[in-house]
């Protein structure tokens, strides 16, 4: 099968995929596009949302959806980095025992680990998961273990603030996207996610997920494929080395956020790193719309969720880092011109 015919059907797949997750999670159509995007672009994704909004739902559609090996971690406070490595107990003869954790007992198999409330981890654990996320490889028990197809999904619950440990600027930094996760606006959604008893059991709704729809051993491969099938114009390079440009020095662009001194604000911009990573996402974009070409909307599509959480302010204005980084964002976008 030659590349354009493999692409087209993974682009059936992909769409597909999207309306199977769908059956379960509604009212969310751009937190699903975008995890799908970082899917295809094998990005790790933060999510972050109150409680109750569905991040658990959506993440496990996926998982089902995809195929491969599933695990899920509960970050609390006294949550060991070797916890995710192996599980010590004692067996019913009495003995010791060690076997594999959630990070290795799936070996290569493994495609979706998901840390549920990520902020509540100590940062040894947080930078276990570090390793994890960037080489896909941990070593234990003298040996070292890949998962080459591993997914790394987080959730931070934003209302509770106690016992928790904020992520350190290099853990943001692997997460392809950080995505807030909002409550449904449309009144109609909500009104179903209230009085309609099909979306009370998230157990029956995943089960209507189709499972395993996708050849996931060979997603690395197709990711791959759509980044040299997509092509950026000279106007375009330029585009966005003036965006990343603009993260380091925003005032040179003319970007003013109320009440903050611009001199002050940026402690470091975009890495090469995340400018890599919204590109990639970019890429993926353009391939879901059907084209082998980016456009500027293909980056604007990607920006906010790639770039606001790359974006590092000096310590009298990171309290305020919410609403900062999306107006800051908000302003690159509008001031740096496109092509």
């Amino acid at each position: 099968m030659s590349s354009d015919e493999s692409l087209r059907d993974w682009h059936h797949l992909a769409l597909r995929l999207e309306d199977e997750v769908g059956k379960a999670v509604i009212g969310q159509a751009d937190t699903i596009r975008l995890i799908n995007v970082a899917l295809f672009a094998r990005g790790h994704v933060l999510l972050e949302g109150d409680v109750g909004v569905g991040k658990t739902t959506v993440l496990r559609a996926f998982s089902r959806a995809v195929g491969g090996a599933f695990e899920r971690v509960e970050g609390t406070i006294d949550l060991l980095p070797g916890d995710l490595v192996y599980h010590t107990y004692v067996s019913a003869e009495g003995q010791p025992r060690i076997d594999p954790g959630p990070l290795l007992r799936h070996g290569e198999q493994l495609t979706t680990f998901f840390f549920n409330e990520i902020n509540r981890a100590r940062p040894q654990v947080q930078s276990l998961l570090l390793r994890a996320m960037a080489e896909r490889t941990v070593s234990a028990f003298n040996r070292e273990f890949s998962f080459p197809h591993m997914t790394v999904y987080a959730d931070r619950n934003k209302v509770e603030k106690e016992e928790t440990f904020e992520l350190a600027s290099a853990a943001r930094d692997r997460f392809m996207f950080e995505l807030n996760m909002a409550k449904p606006s449309d009144p109609a959604v909500r009104e179903a996610l209230v009085f309609e008893t099909a979306y009370h059991d998230v157990d029956a709704l995943i089960e209507q997920v189709t499972a395993g729809l996708l050849p996931w051993e060979e997603l690395n491969a197709i990711a791959a494929t759509i980044q040299r099938s997509v092509q950026a114009s000279p106007a375009i390079r330029r585009y966005v080395l003036a965006l990343w440009q603009a993260s380091d020095t925003p005032k040179a662009f003319g970007i003013s956020l109320p009440g903050v001194d611009m001199d002050r604000l940026i402690l470091a911009g975009a890495s090469a790193r995340g400018v890599s990573a919204l590109l990639r996402a970019a890429r993926v974009v353009a391939w879901l719309a059907g084209r082998t070409h980016l456009l500027p909307d293909d980056l604007h599509a990607v920006v906010p969720a790639a770039l606001g959480h790359r974006v590092f302010f000096t310590p009298v204005y990171e309290m305020r880092r919410t609403e900062l980084a999306e107006e800051l964002v908000r302003q690159i976008l509008d001031k740096v011109a496109a092509p």
